[in-house]
């Protein structure tokens, strides 16, 4: 039987009780483990997880240990030591549906145009989160749907799959191993210890465009995100926010589209505005200004003589 997934899983110093729920949930598989293969990419964790980790059950399942610390880096590694033709992203919090990878499998043979996908992302919270964090849940990478969605147009948010469970073909994998080769700047969007930069994922399936594929969204494919409790702290979530807009601006740079350019009267409405806000939601907006324009910054430094 020909192997037609590679499940690859990028992780550095996991939750213990978290990875475990993560590996059941591909035990549970109704994808025959003759079809797929399973590579857990231990990123510089402090003690190796070959230690920690069985994955004696799959017969087709291996420990790689990368030393460079960041999500791309662990992702590049993951391209290369993979054998197939359609790659599956699970984070270490992600708890897959038992027809994930089957549903996977049926979607990259009916639809041939697309080259990279994803689907539904479900919370389950550790703890009951506030009410006030609502707003934000989105940037916890949860999404929910009812009708699939594709384009082959960059930067259709509604169309674009996110990085927990994302399902890419090989000949996307390559191509954007060859950006982050030749610009290893790009690398720096992804998440690297406790850095909360992000927007390495969008990169990643927007290369599919860059191909001539699509990419699309598929209600049929659903995970679970275990989300714990100091994700919901407004320290966090601060953070979080400046991560996000300082990549989207990094991203917009890589794809094309100029940073920001807020005239003068743009910047006063903007102050005016900010006065009218709680003192919480002041905060995430002065947030999120401090990560567009620290980028803004940085893309005018690399550009000046």
């Amino acid at each position: 039987m020909i192997i037609s997934i590679s499940v690859i899983i990028c992780t550095h110093n996991p939750r213990p009780d978290y990875i475990e729920r993560v590996i059941n949930a591909l035990k549970a598989q109704t994808l025959p483990l003759e079809r797929w293969e399973l590579l857990l990419i231990d990123n510089a964790s402090n003690q190796s997880l070959c230690e920690k980790i069985n994955l004696d059950w799959h017969f087709n399942a291996r420990h790689i240990r990368e030393n460079q610390l960041g999500l791309t880096h662990a992702r590049l590694r993951g391209f290369k030591e993979s054998q197939t033709e359609v790659l599956v992203f699970v984070d270490d919090d992600n708890v897959l549906d038992q027809d994930y990878l089957e549903t996977t499998l049926q979607i990259s043979e009916k639809w041939p145009v697309l080259g990279a996908w994803g689907g539904q992302i479900l919370p389950e919270f550790e703890e009951t989160p506030p009410e006030w964090t609502k707003p934000f849940w989105i940037n916890l990478a949860l999404r929910e749907f009812e009708h699939d969605k594709w384009s082959n147009l960059l930067h259709q948010d509604e169309s674009t799959p996110w990085g927990a469970g994302l399902c890419i073909r090989r000949t996307v994998a390559e191509k954007y191993g060859e950006l982050v080769r030749n610009d290893p700047n790009r690398a720096k969007l992804g998440r690297s210890g406790k850095s909360l930069l992000s927007s390495e994922d969008k990169d990643m399936v927007f290369t599919s465009c860059d191909i001539g594929l699509g990419t699309g969204i598929f209600s049929s494919l659903k995970l679970t995100h275990l989300i714990p409790s100091n994700r919901l702290q407004e320290e966090y979530l601060l953070k979080l926010i400046e991560g996000v807009g300082y990549s989207s601006v990094i991203l917009d740079s890589f794809r094309g589209k100029s940073p920001p350019n807020y005239s003068l009267k743009t910047r006063l409405a903007n102050y005016f505005r900010r006065w009218f806000l709680n003192p919480r939601e002041r905060r995430f907006k002065d947030a999120s200004f401090r990560g567009v324009n620290s980028a803004i910054q940085q893309l005018r430094s690399v550009k000046s003589p």
